[in-house]
This record gives structure tokens, sequence and C-alpha cells, in this order.
């Protein structure tokens, strides 16, 4: 009898080490878009966070090689922690085959056309009108459709093939306007190219939102390189932040709510605006977790159908 009570008691020992164990195993956080600014941070914060025992445990994916190297360096993490992958050309032989959470900030990147701002800059010093400059894509596959709608569909769906429950997805505000001027970017004089980069963002997003995954979409207003904490944020939806004399916020600021997203989102699907403006003297900053929280118990989240 004596045997059987001790025995009972070391199974309930073990039993309860084994889920001790599994409760403080950390979340295992896929970056992708790592070698860029906003998904810089990112990584870079929730690298801290492993270096310090924290909740996560981080991979990042960059593009070439050479992003590989200079993420690096710049936030002295090991090989092991990065991936080189192009999210346009699938995620075959990577060595992705595993992760709690995805935050996705991969984006086409636009390059303005030189040429077309000393022209600009030229009209103005002759006092003519003065037309806005062109600009490009940083790649000749790196336009819109490829990157911000096929390759986040590559990425979504490798989140479901590998067991991810949640998926942070950095993306913009304005994608309820078609007309907004970032659509015209990569388009020529007769309206013709390949532009249109929030519409091909907010097809990205409604499929995240169909997809059975746990989601967070973050719409930033114009970002800034800026440090986070020293403006207040602001979370809406449906784009009536574009509406606010201050319409910006620190791309630090937007990394912050990404990590705070996979804390106290985690099962939650929500997707919002968010901005930056300035505190009122003596009005405390706080910090993205807490704003998020907030916004989470007011049950807003953005319509699709619009």
């Amino acid at each position: 009898m004596k045997l059987a009570v001790e025995l009972s008691f070391f199974i309930l020992f073990v039993i309860g080490g084994i889920q001790g164990y599994a409760m403080s195993s950390p979340t295992r956080v896929i970056v992708t878009g790592a070698a860029g600014r906003t998904g810089q941070l990112v990584f870079k914060k929730l690298l801290e966070s492993q270096a310090q025992h924290g909740p996560f445990e981080v991979r990042g994916v960059v593009r070439t090689e050479k992003s590989a190297k200079k993420l690096m360096k710049k936030c002295k993490c090991n090989l092991d922690q990065i991936v080189v992958a192009d999210i346009t050309s699938g995620f075959e032989g990577t060595g992705l085959d595993s992760a709690d959470a995805m935050v996705i900030c991969t984006s086409a990147v636009p390059v303005i056309i030189k040429r077309s701002l000393f022209k600009s800059i030229f009209s103005k010093f002759l006092g003519k009108p003065v037309q806005r400059p062109l600009f490009r894509w940083r790649g000749p596959d790196q336009y819109p459709e490829k990157v911000d709608y096929e390759g986040q569909l590559a990425q979504i769906d490798l989140s479901k093939k590998i067991g991810v429950k949640q998926v942070v997805l950095v993306s913009s505000m304005g994608g309820t306007d078609e007309t907004n001027f970032l659509n015209t970017i990569g388009k020529g004089s007769n309206g013709e190219g390949n532009g249109d980069i929030l519409l091909w963002k907010r097809k990205a997003e409604k499929y995240l939102t169909e997809s059975g995954l746990h989601y967070t979409i973050i719409h930033p207003g114009g970002l800034k390189d800026t440090p986070a904490g020293e403006k207040k944020l602001i979370l809406d939806v449906d784009d009536k932040l574009l509406e606010n004399k201050e319409r910006s916020i620190s791309r630090e600021d937007v990394a912050e709510l990404c990590v705070a997203s996979l804390s106290v989102a985690s099962e939650k699907d929500v997707s919002f605006d968010c901005i930056s403006a300035t505190p009122e003297e003596d009005e405390t900053v706080e910090s993205a977790e807490v704003i998020l929280e907030q916004f989470l118990s007011s049950g807003k989240t953005c319509d699709y159908s619009l």
C-alpha cells in the first residue's frame, strides 16, 4: 500500500514536471522580411527576448545571403537563426518545418526615379506646375502582385503546412481607397503597369482572414524611423485615421505592436489601423501591449466587405 502511494506521488510529480515544461516552452516565431527596416526591428526585439530567456524563440527569413550577413552583423545573431529564402519562389529546402507563429513583414519596395525628381525640382525652380516624382520597384520581380499578393499567400500556406497557429501581418492603411496615391506607384501615365500595392495587400489580407489561422493584421500609417514610446498610439479601423492631422507612426512602435500581438492576441482574429499622436502635457504614453489590450476589449476589427 505504501509503495502504491509513493508510486502515485512519483507519477504526479513527473506529469506535473512535464506540464510545467510544456507551459514554459518558448513560442517559436518566424519573422519574414527580417532584413527590411520594420522586419529587422521585430526580429531584433524577439532576439533580445530570447537572449533574456523570454517567451520567444525566433528565426528570421531574408531574401539573399548578402542580407543574411548584414542582419547577423546588425543583430549579433547566429547563422542558424536566419533562413535565406525568396518568398516569391517557394520555401522548399529551407528547413522551415515547424513554428507556432509567423510575423510577415515582406513588401514590395518603391524606389524613386531620380530623373523624375530632377524634373520636379527644375519645374518648381522655373515656376511651372510641379508633377509628383515617379517610382519603380526595387527589382524586376519585386512588384506588388508578386510580393504582396503571391508572396504573402505562399507564406500563409506555409504557415498552415508547418503548424503555425497565429500570423501577424504588417500591411498598410489606405486599403479601402482604390484612388490612394500609393496605388499609382509602378504605373505609367496611361494607368497601366505593376501598381495597386494597397489593393494587392488587401487581397492577401482577405486570404488570411479566410485561412482558418488566428491572425493580427496591422495597418500602419506613414512609417518614420523614430524611437518607440515618444507618442501615444491610436488604433482604429477602416481607414478612419486617415482623417487625422497626424497620420504617421514610428517603425519601432509598429514592431512593438507586432511583439505585443504575439502575447495578448495569440488566439484572436483582429485587423486594425495604427498611427501615433503627440501626447498632451503630462499625459502618460501607454505601452503597445496596454493599447492593444484596450483595443481588443472594444471588439472592433476592420470590415473586409468595404
